[in-house]
């Protein structure tokens, strides 16, 4: 797949095969996002990759502190609520997905299944815990350069023919994942990645979020009205 097709046509993926991944196929695709750019090449970022039974304990480990009301516990500052266009642009992907799943709004126990569903990384057989060195913990360029790579890893896994997800619910109770994976201490958790083969009947799978005109995110100085 070319380039241009893989960024236009990549969204979120929520439902999955049950189909394994094979190591290979993770390697190339970590290979490719390994390309990503960072300040003075410094490539602050490590992933961890967990599937089958370290996954599964994860996954039991999240969903059973969140449920048990154990207060969420992640290692980079949490953001504010947000409000304004950015808090409509988060409530118009969840009507998409609700919408598209047959969610009604007084449904509270589909949409209790539907949060849960992020807190097991919507039961992808792979999961990519993304971090950085701690020692950049208070850099906000080490913060951007693993973004890029994170972005490197959803583009490069969708050009293998696998979906992904970004999903920050999953590392929500971070301790569980760092006890579980083994994560050094002098590594953040950022976030996680949930990735494998699409499942084409998830309906969800479908919803593309829409995205603003160029025209309404960009200002163009000192081009002529030619250009």
């Amino acid at each position: 797949m070319d380039i241009y097709k893989v960024m236009n046509e990549r969204r979120s993926i929520r439902g999955f095969k049950d189909d394994p991944v094979p190591r290979d196929v993770l390697e190339m695709v970590i290979a490719l996002a390994n390309r990503a750019p960072s300040s003075m090449n410094t490539q602050p970022w490590h992933l961890h990759v967990l599937t089958g039974e370290p996954l599964e304990q994860v996954r039991r480990g999240n969903t059973q502190k969140m449920l048990s009301g154990v207060p969420p516990s992640r290692e980079i500052e949490d953001y504010a609520a947000y409000e304004g266009e950015h808090r409509q642009r988060q409530i118009e992907i969840a009507v998409q997905l609700f919408e598209a799943m047959g969610i009604e709004r007084h449904d509270k126990e589909r949409r209790q299944d539907w949060v849960m569903r992020g807190f097991r990384q919507f039961d992808a057989p792979v999961s990519v815990v993304v971090c950085f060195d701690r020692s950049l913990l208070k850099n906000t360029i080490a913060h951007f350069d693993t973004g890029a790579m994170t972005y490197g890893l959803v583009l490069a896994a969708w050009a293998h023919g696998l979906g992904a997800v970004i999903n920050g619910q999953g590392i929500m109770q971070s301790p569980v994942v760092r006890e579980v994976a083994g994560i050094p201490e002098d590594q953040v958790i950022l976030t996680c990645v949930a990735l494998g083969w699409p499942d084409d009947t998830f309906i969800a799978n479908s919803v593309v979020s829409r995205r603003r005109p160029v025209s309404n995110m960009t200002r163009f100085l000192g081009f002529s009205d030619l250009d």
